[in-house]
């Protein structure tokens, strides 16, 4: 046994060590060294430290329930309304005003000039 797991490693480990063509790139080489030591590892490594006959028994952990199965279920509030949005800034010279709602139309804000102030008085007389 001793004898094929030695031969398994050296040919493993000439094969590593065997030069390949080129053509990849670095990280392609890196993840095929990873996956090859991994394989070796499960395979060869970790069955000769094992000890034969040597099983460890799977831990089972056991807890009581929780205490809050059969009570009633919980009654939660409903959520506050969310808070008014001012929809218009104002200005001497006009305003600005919100459309939309944000959710089916976009907000946008839209400018209003005020309407002309109508006639100048006419001058004071001299």
């Amino acid at each position: 046994m001793k004898k094929l797991v030695a031969v398994a490693a050296l040919g493993a480990v000439l094969i590593g060590a065997a030069p390949r063509p080129a053509h990849a790139g670095a990280a392609v080489d890196a993840a095929l060294a990873l996956g090859a030591f991994a394989v070796f590892n499960q395979l060869f490594l970790l069955p000769a430290l094992v000890r034969p006959g040597y099983a460890a028994p799977p831990a089972v952990v056991y807890s009581t329930p929780p205490a809050v199965y059969g009570s009633a279920p919980a009654t939660y509030a409903p959520a506050p309304p969310p808070p008014a949005i001012n929809r218009e800034v104002v200005y001497p010279h006009g305003r600005h005003v919100l459309l939309g709602d944000g959710v089916a139309v976009a907000y946008q804000w839209v400018w209003v000039p005020n309407p002309p102030a109508g006639v100048p008085p006419p001058p004071p007389p001299r």
